[in-house]
């Protein structure tokens, strides 16, 4: 056997795996699977233009709603009514963003996990 291992865990480890370490390990693996099922269901609604265009999306990133008041449809501006989607649809989508990074955060309690 490698000195410095054995049935004691790693070297520095505190003689070996804490199993109530591997418990919260799991609840938190737990949490974020139901969690990011949650935000996948959810949707998240912005709007543009004082309101008259509303984009919503899922939480999976796509855009599932679109609605334009007819006011704001002008032949002669289609350009402001092209920006005024983009606006909606881009702060619809930080929103859903926005919210996964708080779930996540509530979940694992400010730790810097690459996810």
């Amino acid at each position: 056997m490698a000195k410095g291992f054995g049935s004691r865990g790693m070297p520095g480890m505190g003689g070996g795996i804490n199993m109530n370490m591997i418990k919260k390990a799991q609840k938190m693996q737990e949490d974020m699977q139901k969690m990011q099922e949650e935000l996948e269901n959810a949707t998240y609604t912005a709007t543009a233009g004082g309101g008259v265009v509303t984009a919503t999306v899922s939480g999976k990133r796509e855009v599932t709603a679109l609605e334009i008041d007819p006011e704001a449809v002008d032949p002669e501006d289609v350009e402001m009514l092209q920006d005024m989607v983009i606006a909606a649809v881009n702060e619809a989508l930080r929103n859903a963003e926005t919210a996964a990074a708080e779930g996540m955060q509530k979940i694992t309690g400010g730790l810097n996990l690459p996810f």
